[in-house]
C-alpha cells in the first residue's frame, strides 16, 4: 500500500490520548508546509481505496510507531483556505489505547502535551473549537472552518454559524 496514490483532499486527523495529555505534533520539518510551526494531531492523506480508519491506522504508524487498539471517530472538518485549491474534508479521530514504540517523526516534533496546556500552543484559530468540543466529549459533528491566510473568517458547526 506504500506506493499507491494519495488522495488530495481527504485526510485524517487524530488525538492521542494518554495520562491525561495528547500526543502533539510541531511541524517543523517540511518545507511548504501549509501547517509550518503548528501543532497538530497525527494523520495524513488517505490513499485511492482507503476507508477513514485504514488511512487512520497506517498514517499513525508511519508517524509515530504506535499500533491503535482503541479509537473513536469525532468528526468531519472540512477545512478551506486560499492556500489550498479544494477544501480538506479532514476526518477527526481520538485513541485511547495503542501498543508499540513510539518513533521520531520526519515531519516535526512528537510531544506528549497536557490537555489543559492544549490551548497555549500555536494552534490554528479553528483547532480551538473542535478541542473544546472532544473536551465536552460532543457527539459527532462536522465543522466547517474557512481561512484567509492564518486568519480564520467563518466557523460553522453542524450548520450552524458560530462566526462570520
Amino acid at each position: 500500500m506504500m506506493n499507491q496514490k494519495n488522495v488530495k483532499n481527504l485526510t485524517t486527523l487524530c488525538y492521542i490520548e494518554k495520562d491525561d495529555c495528547y500526543l502533539m505534533l510541531h511541524r517543523i520539518s517540511k518545507k511548504n508546509d501549509i501547517n509550518k510551526d503548528k501543532w497538530i494531531g497525527v494523520g495524513g492523506h488517505f490513499q485511492v481505496n482507503e476507508s477513514p480508519e485504514e488511512c487512520l491506522l497506517r498514517e499513525v504508524k508511519e508517524e509515530t510507531g504506535l499500533t491503535l487498539t482503541s479509537y473513536r471517530f469525532r468528526g468531519i472538518v472540512t477545512f478551506i483556505t486560499d492556500g489550498l485549491e479544494e477544501a480538506e474534508y479532514m476526518h477527526l479521530f481520538t485513541a485511547d489505547g495503542f501498543e508499540g514504540e513510539m518513533i521520531s517523526c520526519n515531519e516535526g516534533t512528537l510531544e506528549w502535551v497536557s490537555k489543559k496546556d492544549i490551548y497555549n500552543l500555536n494552534l490554528w484559530e479553528g483547532d480551538h473549537i473542535f478541542h473544546r468540543l472532544l473536551d465536552e466529549d460532543a457527539p459527532f459533528f462536522s465543522l466547517k472552518l474557512r481561512y484567509q491566510g492564518n486568519l480564520l473568517v467563518e466557523a460553522v458547526l453542524d450548520g450552524k454559524v458560530l462566526m462570520k
